[in-house]
């Protein structure tokens, strides 16, 4: 089901994924450069709903109006903060999604927005080779449960540049040899699918250990 949704950025749109006994809601937003036809987000909403969650696939203003470029992060924001009470129409707890730019709004507004969770997909971490413009703030700025799922060759950021103890406030999962869209390389030790069922088992799992 796809519902349009008036914001002060423009029209938004939600294609919902309804589990039959929902207790949570994830909703996850794509990011600069692409839309909700991601990989790591379709594999979600076939699979989060047999476990209790219904995916909410959150399309920003600017990719409805056919825009290729994303706007500036304050207008993202201001999107998100358009769908939150569409979002909240269940009923039901709502985690805050989004794969790269739309895992910072994710982060960004989760405090303001009294979100649940925040699942934080391919987190840009910094620009590709500018390490010394770290976002870290605002992940560990989220102020809630919070996971992270990034690619072990993502330029935007590896596993292993992001805070450790005792900043770390999130937990973080590891997709080996996956890039920034989580692709693997035909040479890499997992396949595809593999990844994405790493991807899937892990946000099954940690969602499973919300309260």
């Amino acid at each position: 089901m796809t519902e349009a949704v008036e914001t002060d950025a423009g029209p938004a749109r939600i294609t919902w994924h309804h589990a039959r006994k929902a207790r949570l809601v994830l909703a996850a937003s794509h990011g600069a450069g692409g839309g909700v036809e991601a990989r790591d987000l379709r594999a979600l909403a076939a699979v989060l709903p047999a476990h209790g969650v219904t995916v909410a696939l959150v399309e920003q203003p600017w990719r409805v109006a056919g825009k290729k470029l994303a706007p500036a992060p304050k207008t993202l924001d201001t999107g998100w903060r358009g769908i939150w009470p569409a979002l909240q129409a269940p009923g039901l707890p709502v985690i805050a999604g989004g794969r790269s730019a739309g895992a910072r709004v994710a982060c960004r507004t989760a405090a303001e927005l009294g979100a649940h969770a925040v699942l934080a997909l391919s987190f840009p971490l910094h620009p590709p080779g500018k390490p010394e413009k770290s976002r870290a703030d605002e992940l560990l700025g989220a102020g809630a449960p919070t996971l992270v799922v990034q690619g072990g060759n993502d330029p935007f950021g590896r596993p292993e540049e992001f805070p450790g103890a005792p900043e770390r406030t999130y937990d973080l999962i590891e997709i080996p040899y996956g890039d920034h869209g989580f692709a693997v390389p035909k040479r890499a030790e997992i396949t595809q699918e593999r990844a994405l069922e790493l991807i899937t088992e892990g946000v099954a799992k940690w969602v499973g250990s919300l309260g």
